[in-house]
């Protein structure tokens, strides 16, 4: 983990899904440098501890949102009371996300591996982008995976209706996280707010584990060889925090360092379509679709 600084202190972050694994150690990360820092959680209780766990010795209290961001309901009211409470919002991580082998919908009617590893990132980045415009220099930071360089978007079977697969879920899902990201960064451009996504690489947590598949059954004996939460999530923080990616936006990091993603990331066709479908199924109109009042004519 990062060494304690005071090298975030001032600024305030938001960590989704910050109650364990990669976003708590992200959070915990942050906190150590100076942060304020709040996460989300489903359950009240482990996120209080959580938040007790992050909190930095003479810190301030890490602030607390509790919601299932697979409803959107629940996300537009979580981003309601983010933007009551925390006055300025220097970095969004987009840290939440699941796997589940077999197919569940959500309350919206939608299926849950899309509806929360990219429809809830996509609703509460638009909903507090106008918050990160007025703080910035401000950051958006989203965690994809490597499984992104597998996906494929679906556009005629998005929600796995037709056939389906948690493992090609998952992949699309993350592939959707890297479109959004570069798509999010075109229309942000000249805001002031960064828009990167990253690989944080294999690490032991609880992923999946409420719903395995083959793949998390094959590794579930070689954990000890796997990252470290800390480890993997130390791109998370250095895209939250480090000063030389001050600016940088519109890309793809491993370890801490800018690689290529996978060719259909670059597809702006699709990112575009992506976009607008996206925007259509979490209710957003056409021009709260292109984001914010002062450069939705910039795309």
């Amino acid at each position: 983990m990062p060494q304690r600084t005071q090298s975030m202190a001032g600024r305030t972050v938001l960590v989704t899904g910050g109650t364990g694994g990669i976003g708590r150690a992200t959070a915990t990360g942050l906190a150590a440098m100076g942060a304020r820092v709040a996460i989300t959680g489903r359950d009240r209780s482990r996120a209080e501890d959580a938040a007790a766990a992050i909190r930095a010795d003479d810190g301030p209290p890490v602030e607390v949102f509790v919601g299932d961001m697979s409803a959107q309901a629940e996300v537009r009211r979580l981003a309601a009371e983010v933007l009551t409470a925390l006055p300025r919002l220097d970095v969004l991580v987009n840290n939440v996300g699941g796997f589940w082998n077999t197919r569940h919908v959500t309350a919206d009617g939608l299926e849950r591996t899309f509806a929360l590893n990219h429809l809830a990132p996509f609703l509460l980045t638009h909903l507090l982008v106008d918050r990160l415009v007025e703080s910035a220099p401000a950051r958006v930071v989203t965690v994809s995976s490597d499984a992104q360089r597998l996906g494929r978007i679906d556009f005629d079977d998005l929600q796995g209706e037709r056939s389906w697969s948690g493992q090609r879920a998952y992949n699309q899902s993350k592939l959707a996280n890297v479109l959004f990201t570069y798509e999010l960064a075109r229309r942000l451009r000249g805001s002031g707010v960064t828009a990167t996504v990253l690989h944080p690489g294999i690490a032991r947590t609880g992923f999946g584990a409420e719903d395995p598949g083959r793949i998390q059954r094959v590794i579930t004996p070689f954990m000890g060889l796997l990252k470290s939460p800390e480890q993997g999530a130390l791109t998370s923080i250095h895209l939250a925090s480090a000063p030389e990616v001050e600016g940088v936006t519109g890309q793809f990091f491993v370890n801490r360092k800018p690689r290529r993603s996978s060719r259909r990331s670059y597809d702006d066709g699709d990112a575009r379509r992506l976009w607008d479908v996206s925007a259509r199924l979490v209710g957003l109109d056409a021009d709260d679709g292109r984001l914010g009042p002062s450069w939705r004519h910039a795309s």
